[in-house]
C-alpha cells in the first residue's frame, strides 16, 4: 500500500473514533503539582503550576509529544487521539507512520511509553520533545531538567536506550562554553556578550586542567545535551532512543559552528550494530517544585526500577549521603588509622598506582605496600579494609586495554576490540608482503582518534599492523606499514578478507565494542568481591565512548558492572569516575575530578575555574559539586583544614582528601586538624546542618571552627582571617592593618617566610597595637613560620611543628575594631625577594546546635 492510501485510511479510522465519541481533541494530563495539555495534532500547548496556575510553555510555541528521527529529518505528529480508558494516545505522522503510547498519571510524574510504531523500518530515531519551557535558570544538561527557584521541569529516560538529548553524532555532545548568567543582576553581561553565545574550551584541547579557562560566573561548560539553553524563551529538555541494530557512519565530536576541537578533532568513526532498539522507550515526564525535584526523581526512581545505590540507608543522591573519601599514596602503614580517626571511610589507592584490566593478569603481581615488613595481595588487604569498615579500592582505567598490559590486545588480538573503519583486501596477503591494497580508503586517511592520538593501527585475522596513511588514488595502499604490531603473528590472508582499523584510546591503546565491553563489566564485578573492594575509580571513563554508541554504552556497562557486583557477593559499590553523563548519573556517588586549586584553595578560599565550571554542571543536575584531590599540605593551620569541610558541607560538595604518611606526620597541627574533621563528619552524618547553617557555611568572607558539644550537640565559631600575602621584609617595617570584627578576644597569628629556596630573615620585630614589642631574634628560613598561639610565641618548622619558644610576658589581646601590626627585619634581608605572609584570625560568637 502507498503512503496516500494509508493515509486516506488512517483519516476514515480517525473519523470512525470521533463516532465512537474518540474524536482527536486536547489531552490534559496531570501530577500532584503540574497540568499538562497536549493539543490535537500532539503538541505540548501548556505546562502549568498547579498552586499558582503559573504557565512555563513559552508563549505561542508547542512541542511535539514524541517526534520521529529519519537521516537528519524530523518527523512530527499530525493528529493525535487519545483514549482515555486504555490510557493511549496514538499520534498518525505525515510518512505514514502510526503510534501508540502508552500514558500513566502518577502523582509525581507522567509515564510515556512507546508500544508500538508502523512504517518504521527508515525510522532511526525516536524523540521524547525537545520540550519547550520558560525555565533557564539552571540547565541541568547531564540528567535533562530545567531549573529556577520555584519550579523544576525534567525529562528522565525510562530504559538503557532512552538517552538524554537529541540523536546526534556518536549520541554524546562535546565540551564547550556557552554564555548564561545565572543571576543578571549580580552577574550581568558585558556589552559583546549575549546569551548562548558560544566559545571552545581553553588549552590545545589535551590537558584537562587547561579545557577550564573562562572564570567569569557568565561562562558555562556544557557537558551534556538534555537539556539546553534557549535564549528566544527559556530552555528545552530531551531525551531520544535509537535504532542501534542498524550500522551508522559518524562524525564525532559535531562541535557548534565556530567551535575549534583543537587536538580533539572530529573524525568518522563506523559504528557497528548492536542489538538495541527503540520500542518500548519509555520517559518520565516530572514538573515540580525545586525544592522536592531530587525527592520526585528518587520516587521515580523507586517505582520505575532504575538503579538506586544507597548509603548508609541514604540514596547516594541525597545531600544527607554526601561524604568525603581519602585518596591514599606512598606506605600504607597508617592508612586505616587515618580513615577510622578521620572518620572517612572511603579509600582511593593512589599509592599503589594506575589500573588497567588484564584478564591475563588481574592482580598485577603488585602488593599493597609497608614500611619494613613484606607487602599484602590486594584481596588480603581488601578483606582486612572490609573487616575494619572501609570502603576500599583502585585508580584504575576503566576499558583501556593497552598493548603491553592487556591479553584481548596481544599477543592475540581480539575479535571483539572497537573499530573506527572497515574495508577489505584486494589482493592476496602472505606473511612476508609489505604492501596491501584495499578496495576503497573509507576515511582511513584520518590520523588517530578523536583525541588527537598518534595511533593509527589495522587489524586483519589475528594481526595488528602500524600504518600510516593510505594512498588516494587506486590502487589504494596503505603506507608506512609495521606488520605483526604488538607481538602479533604475520598471517596470510586472502582476497576479500576484512580488515579494520581499531578505534584508539587516548594512552595509545585501545577499547572493547559493546560484546567485549560486557565481558568487562563483568570481570570489574567479579575482581572487585573478589579483591574485597567497595570502591573504584573509574578514570578514562571516555571508554565507554569508543564504541559510538553514547550514553547506551555507558549504562549498559555499568547495568552489567552492578549486576556482576551484586551477583559475586557485592554490597555496596562507591563508584567515582573522570565525569558524569546521562548513562552514568545513576550509578555514581561522586566525580571528585580535578583538585587542588584549580578547583577550590581551602587557605585563600576561593574557587578555582575549574571549580565553579562543575560546580554548576553539577548541581544543576543534582549531582554533588567537587573540590577534588585536596592533598593535605604539611602547613594547612587548624581553620584552613576545617575550611574543606565546612564549604563542602555549605555547597552541598564532596572531595578526596589527599594523604600520605610522611606529610601528616610533618603536620603540626595534625592532632587538632584530625579531631575537627572527625567532629565535622559527625555532625554531617548526623545530618545536624540545616538549610540556615549550610547558607552561613558557604561564605567564602569567612572560614568556621567546629567543636563537640556533648553526645549529639557542637559549636560553630564563625573565622575571619586576616591575611596579608607576599609583604616586604625590610628594617624599616611593613605595616598591616588587622580587622576585628567580633569582640575583644586573646590574639593568635603566624608569619610565614617566602621567597627564593636561599631566603631568610635574620631576625623579627614585632610591633603591635599597644605598642608591645616581640623580638625574635633568630634565623627564619623559607618556609618557617613564626606563630603566637594560645600565649605562646614560638619558630616553627615547614610544617607550623615547634622549634623554639620565644619568651613573652602577657596573654596577647586584639581589640575590636582595628589595629595595626609592623613586621621588622632585625638585619639586612639577603635577598630583596624575602617575603613574608601573615595571617591573623579572630573568632565570633559560637552557634549552639
Amino acid at each position: 500500500m502507498n503512503v496516500k492510501g494509508f493515509r486516506q485510511i488512517t483519516i476514515l479510522f480517525l473519523l470512525l473514533l470521533c463516532t465512537a465519541g474518540l474524536c482527536a481533541q486536547s489531552i490534559t494530563l496531570q501530577t500532584k503539582y503540574a497540568v499538562v495539555t497536549i493539543d490535537h495534532k500532539g503538541f505540548i500547548t501548556s505546562v502549568r503550576n498547579k498552586k499558582n496556575n503559573q504557565e512555563y510553555c513559552p508563549k505561542g510555541l508547542t512541542s511535539a509529544l514524541m517526534s520521529l528521527h529519519a537521516g537528519k529529518q524530523y518527523i512530527l505528529p499530525e493528529q493525535a487521539v487519545y483514549t482515555k480508558q486504555k490510557g493511549e494516545i496514538a499520534l498518525t505522522y505525515s510518512n505514514g507512520s502510526a503510534a501508540i503510547i502508552r500514558v500513566d498519571q502518577k502523582p509525581e510524574y507522567l509515564k510515556f511509553k512507546l508500544l508500538s510504531l508502523t512504517n518504521r523500518d527508515k525510522i532511526d530515531n525516536i524523540i521524547w520533545g525537545p520540550y519547550k519551557t520558560t525555565i533557564s535558570a539552571m540547565i541541568g544538561d547531564v540528567i535533562g531538567v530545567v531549573r529556577n527557584k520555584e519550579f523544576a521541569f525534567g525529562l528522565l529516560g525510562l530504559d538503557d536506550n532512552t538517552t538524554g538529548g537529541p540523536p546526534a553524532e556518536g549520541d554524546m555532545p562535546p565540551m564547550y562554553y556557552f554564555i548564561h548568567s545565572p543571576d543578571p543582576v549580580k552577574y550581568p553581561l558585558p556589552a559583546h556578550l549575549k546569551e548562548g553565545q558560544v566559545f571552545g574550551i581553553g588549552g590545545d584541547g589535551s590537558s584537562d586542567v587547561a579545557f577550564y579557562s573562562k572564570p567569569e560566573e557568565y561562562f558555562r561548560m556544557n557537558y551534556g545535551n538534555g537539556a539546553k539553553l534557549e535564549p528566544a524563551y527559556g530552555a528545552t529538555i530531551c531525551v531520544h532512543s535509537r535504532n542501534r541494530r542498524k550500522e551508522q557512519m559518524i562524525h564525532f565530536p559535531d562541535y557548534p559552528e565556530g567551535i575549534d576541537g583543537r587536538a580533539n578533532s572530529s573524525r568518522y568513526q563506523l559504528v557497528t550494530a548492536t542489538d538495541a532498539d527503540f520500542m518500548g522507550s519509555s520517559v518520565a515526564l516530572y514538573a515540580c517544585p525545586d525544592s522536592l525535584g531530587l525527592n520526585t526523581i528518587e520516587k521515580i526512581v523507586l517505582a520505575e526500577g532504575l538503579p538506586h545505590p544507597t548509603i548508609d540507608g541514604k540514596w547516594v543522591k541525597d545531600p544527607a549521603a554526601y561524604r568525603p573519601d581519602i585518596a591514599w599514596r606512598g606506605s600504607h602503614d597508617s592508612l586505616a588509622a587515618y580513615s577510622t580517626r578521620l572518620h572517612i571511610k572511603g579509600i582511593q589507592d593512589e599509592g599503589w598506582g594506575e589500573y588497567y584490566p588484564n584478564p591475563a593478569n588481574r592482580w598485577k603481581n603488585k602488593k599493597i605496600s609497608f614500611t619494613g615488613r613484606e607487602g599484602m595481595s590486594i584481596p588480603a588487604f581488601g578483606a582486612l579494609m572490609q573487616q575494619q569498615g572501609i570502603r576500599y579500592g583502585l585508580h584504575t582505567l576503566c576499558e583501556f586495554l593497552q598493548p603491553n598490559d592487556n591479553s584481548d590486545v596481544s599477543p592475540i588480538p581480539s575479535d571483539s576490540l572497537a573499530i573506527a573503519q572497515r574495508t577489505t583486501i584486494t589482493k592476496d596477503l602472505s606473511p612476508e608482503d609489505t604492501i596491501i591494497t584495499v578496495a576503497d580508503t573509507a576515511y582511513f586517511n584520518e590520523f588517530g582518534g578523536w583525541e588527537g592520538t598518534q595511533t593509527n593501527v589495522l587489524k586483519i585475522g589475528k594481526e595488528l599492523i602500524e600504518y600510516n596513511g593510505v594512498t588516494r588514488t587506486p590502487p589504494y595502499t596503505f603506507l608506512h606499514l609495521k606488520r605483526g604490531a604488538y607481538h602479533t603473528t604475520r598471517g596470510s590472508y586472502k582476497a576479500g578478507t576484512t580488515l579494520v582499523k581499531l578505534e584508539p584510546n587516548c594512552y595509545r591503546g585501545f577499547a572493547p565494542d559493546m560484546n567485549l565491553q560486557d565481558v568487562y563489566a563483568n570481570y570489574y564485578g567479579k575482581w572487585l568481591t573478589e579483591g574485597g573492594m567497595d570502591y573504584i575509580d573509574f578514570d578514562g571513563l571516555e571508554s565507554c565512548m569508543y564504541q559510538g554508541h553514547g550514553q547506551y554504552s555507558f549504562k549498559r556497562f555499568f547495568r552489567g558492572l552492578f549486576d556482576s557486583y551484586y551477583r559475586n557477593g557485592g554490597k555496596y559499590l562507591r563508584v567515582m569516575g573522570s565525569a558524569v553523563g546521562e548513562g552514568s548519573w545513576h550509578y555514581m556517588s561522586v566525580c571528585n575530578v580535578g583538585g587542588g586549586d584549580h578547583m577550590f584553595s581551602p587557605v585563600k578560599n576561593k574557587w578555582g575555574i575549574e571549580g565553579k565550571d562543575m560546580r554548576y554542571v553539577f548541581e544543576s543536575s543534582y549531582f554533588p559539586a567537587t573540590f577534588g584531590i585536596q592533598w593535605y599540605k604539611e602547613d594547612w593551620s587548624l581553620y584552613d583544614a576545617e575550611n574543606l569541610e565546612a564549604k563542602s558541607i555549605g555547597w552541598n560538595a564532596t572531595y578526596m582528601l589527599g594523604l600520605s604518611q610522611q606529610t601528616v606526620e610533618a603536620s603540626g597541627e595534625k592532632e587538632a586538624i584530625f579531631t575537627a574533621i572527625r567532629a565535622w563528619e559527625e555532625a554531617r552524618m548526623a545530618n545536624k546542618f540545616n538549610n540556615e547553617l549550610k547558607e552561613k557555611l558557604k561564605e567564602l568572607n569567612y572560614k568556621f571552627h567546629l567543636e563537640k558539644a556533648g553526645a549529639n550537640a557542637f559549636l560553630l565559631y564563625p573565622v575571619k582571617e586576616n591575611r596579608f600575602s607576599d609583604q616586604v621584609f625590610s628594617t624599616t617595617g611593613t605595616t598591616v592593618q588587622l580587622q576585628n570584627e567580633f569582640k575583644e578576644q586573646a590574639l593568635g597569628f603566624s608569619i610565614k617566610v617566602s621567597g627564593p629556596n636561599d631566603a631568610r630573615v635574620e631576625g623579627v620585630m614585632i610591633r603591635l597595637a599597644d605598642n608591645t614589642v616581640l623580638t625574635i631574634d633568630k634565623t627564619i628560613y623559607v618556609g618557617q613560620h613564626i606563630i603566637y598561639k594560645n600565649g605562646k610565641l614560638f619558630v616553627a618548622d615547614k610544617g607550623r611543628k615547634p622549634l623554639e619558644q620565644i619568651p613573652v610576658k602577657d596573654n596577647l589581646r586584639i581589640s575590636k575594631g582595628q589595629s595595626a601590626m609592623v613586621v621588622t627585619a632585625l638585619h639586612a634581608v639577603g635577598s630583596d625577594k624575602t617575603r613574608f605572609e601573615l595571617v591573623a584570625p579572630v573568632t565570633g560568637e559560637p552557634v549552639r546546635f
